[in-house]
């Protein structure tokens, strides 16, 4: 689910809120209790976490996808053609 942000326009409280797309947005301010709060437009956020890229992603045919293999070929290490024991 998304998270929205607000502003109330008569006090300017601000509030982010998890909702369904579906949802309607919300419209009374949880401060002044006014009717006055408004959706914000701002970038989606997301986070990005680890080390770098997991060996199954976008992996294609025999090839690897390894954090720090500059070769895109799967580097030195097991990579002769040898199946894929590990």
């Amino acid at each position: 689910m998304p998270i929205y942000e607000y502003q109330c326009q008569d006090c300017g409280a601000r509030l982010e809120k998890i909702q369904k797309i579906s949802a309607s947005p919300l419209t009374t301010c949880p401060s002044c209790h006014k009717e006055t709060l408004e959706r914000l437009i701002s970038p989606a956020g997301f986070r990005l976490s680890g080390q770098g890229w997991y060996e199954t992603d976008f992996k294609a045919g025999n090839r690897r996808n390894l954090a720090g293999d500059s070769s895109g070929s799967g580097g030195s290490s097991g990579s002769t053609g040898k199946g894929g024991a590990e």
